[in-house]
């Protein structure tokens, strides 16, 4: 948040910035230049008259105050002229509409409607909004032209922006080819103390890889570093084709792994870059004919094994073939064996910790607490399972038998022979298929053997199941692919990685029920001690199709 006056004048300069941009003068009507909007002055910015939240009639006509209820005061906040104005503006948002938009933005002005920061807001997002057709395409024209006007009498009108205010005005500069602009706004944002978000940084990341500005686009992704903010597979294939398109090996290397560490498999698009640097000319002429073993082996040991980072190895020509990887992690192009990538147990102690401190965020501490301590004294256990995804994997109803027979199978798989830790709520142990007889005897056996953990009310079971895989570090049986808001939260590369080496998947269908275990190698980019990369592609959920893999190899001599 913006913190008073001595905040709000840090962004004083920002007017340099807008008034030096030729592209914003216009001799549309519709569009005054901004030097003609500020009339050559500096405004100075309060926060005291900053309009935050629509007019509402509270007040009778003698002067005194009428309390109104909650309720009521909702109402006549919806029903006033800044209200409705919200409402229309949220439909024309959803269906882009930025012609409506900005009639509606025209007579709110004429009208004195008071403007708030979310008016604001949407009016800027439209004005990015990008549409085919000719009739479309004039829209965006004239929502591009009109853009900065609307920031500048947002400023003028003191409404204090916040980061969706500035990442859209980006969004502006960048559509109007402009990344510098852009990146300009996104250092106003964090000088006045406004965090950065990853959508902030692609309008000027995306506008300098389009236009080839290497440069400067690594100049941007090294703030984004700085910031914190880390990059994802959209961000990092832009990098990555500005590198193969200016020839820059170190940073094509850097990026592979980088989409290596955060990204693992990698979509089409991001795929088809790769083959592009690896068949083309330039890609032949590099790489080492000799290289040291040992620094190769010291490589690998710190980087738990599949890569060591020491550059490009072989030389000539690579061979390039789509491909796939049996069971036991074979190219059945080149025949290397892919490696199962160890885990840092540091790294695994910290993700457990982060879970529990999440989870008491979300949870009744109280609650999460008593799990904790009863895991802890009934632990550890060689697998957990995610009871209530079990029991009605590919089916309609809940069936104990189902999880019990699953339960059994691991137990076979368990080193010490143990049942493995069952979690499920509360009503799943205590009412609808609980209530059958044999079902009844299931349950107290699990509960009397100290592997059955009923979740109490207003809880979240994956919470708990995650936590204890995590804190036992063994496999945990669910088809829960944790890709919701839930998991989103971890917000840790560690995750991917764990839940690859640990998660068991049931396959339930007309032939019967079976487990399908963790791969034995890791499926992730892979570098290999002879200089040749396997990059796998991200994959159907059903285990029956087969994961494609790039395998990209050449000759290679070594001393």
């Amino acid at each position: 948040m913006l913190r008073g006056s001595a905040a709000m004048a840090k962004l004083t300069p920002l007017f340099s910035i807008l008034t030096h941009r030729p592209f914003l003068s216009s001799s549309d009507s519709h569009s005054p230049s901004l030097k003609n909007t500020i009339n050559h002055r500096i405004l100075p910015f309060t926060t005291s008259a900053t309009n935050t939240l629509p007019r509402t009639p509270d007040s009778s006509p003698n002067g005194g105050t009428i309390k109104l209820s909650s309720k009521a005061r909702r109402k006549a906040a919806q029903e006033s002229p800044e209200g409705i104005l919200h409402k229309k503006l949220s439909h024309c948002s959803k269906s882009g509409d930025v012609l409506q938009a900005l009639s509606l933005y025209d007579e709110s002005r004429k009208s004195g409607v008071l403007l708030d920061l979310n008016h604001y807001n949407k009016l800027l997002y439209l004005c990015t909004v990008q549409s085919g057709g000719d009739d479309a395409s004039s829209a965006s024209h004239l929502g591009l032209q009109r853009g900065f006007e609307i920031f500048q009498q947002m400023l003028n009108d003191n409404i204090q922006p916040n980061e969706a205010t500035f990442t859209n005005a980006a969004r502006v500069a960048a559509a109007k080819e402009d990344p510098e602009m852009a990146f300009e706004l996104l250092k106003q944002m964090k000088s006045v103390d406004i965090a950065p978000k990853l959508r902030s940084y692609g309008p000027a990341l995306y506008g300098f890889c389009k236009r080839g500005d290497a440069a400067k686009a690594y100049e941007v992704d090294a703030d984004m570093i700085e910031s914190g903010v880390m990059a994802e597979e959209p961000e990092l294939c832009a990098l990555l084709e500005v590198g193969v398109e200016t020839r820059n090996q170190d940073k094509v290397y850097e990026i592979l792994h980088r989409l290596r560490a955060v990204v693992r498999q990698l979509s089409e698009s991001t795929l088809k870059v790769v083959e592009d640097w690896f068949n083309s000319e330039y890609a032949e002429k590099i790489g080492k004919s000799e290289w040291d073993d040992e620094k190769i082996k010291e490589g690998f040991v710190r980087g738990g094994g599949g890569w060591h980072g020491q550059g490009w190895l072989g030389s000539g020509q690579w061979k390039v073939v789509h491909t796939h990887v049996d069971e036991d992690g074979v190219c059945l192009s080149c025949n290397e064996k892919l490696v199962s990538i160890d885990i840092d147990t540091k790294e695994t102690e910290n993700f457990a910790a982060s879970l529990t401190k999440l989870a008491c965020e979300k949870e009744p501490k109280a609650n999460f607490n008593h799990f904790q301590k009863w895991l802890e004294k009934n632990g550890p256990f060689d697998a957990v399972v995610d009871g209530a995804n079990v029991g009605l994997a590919n089916i309609a109803d809940f069936s104990f038998s189902q999880l019990n027979y699953v339960v059994r199978q691991l137990r076979q798989l368990s080193p010490t022979k143990r049942l493995p830790l069952i979690i499920l709520h509360v009503n799943r142990v205590t009412s609808g298929p609980a209530r059958n007889a044999t079902n009844k005897r299931l349950i107290e056996n699990w509960k009397n053997s100290g592997v059955l953990y009923a979740t109490p009310h207003g809880s979240n079971d994956d919470w708990y199941w995650l936590y204890a895989a995590v804190s036992c570090n063994c496999l945990l049986l669910t088809n829960d692919e944790m890709r919701d808001h839930l998991f989103q939260l971890l917000g840790s590369n560690f995750f991917p990685r764990w839940k690859e080496k640990h998660q068991v998947r049931v396959s339930a269908s007309s032939r019967g029920v079976s487990l399908i275990l963790p791969p034995r190698y890791s499926i992730v980019i892979q570098e290999s001690a002879n200089g040749s990369w396997h990059v796998p592609t991200v994959s159907s959920d059903d285990p029956d199709i087969q994961r494609k893999w790039l395998c990209v190899s050449r000759s290679h001599k070594n001393s």
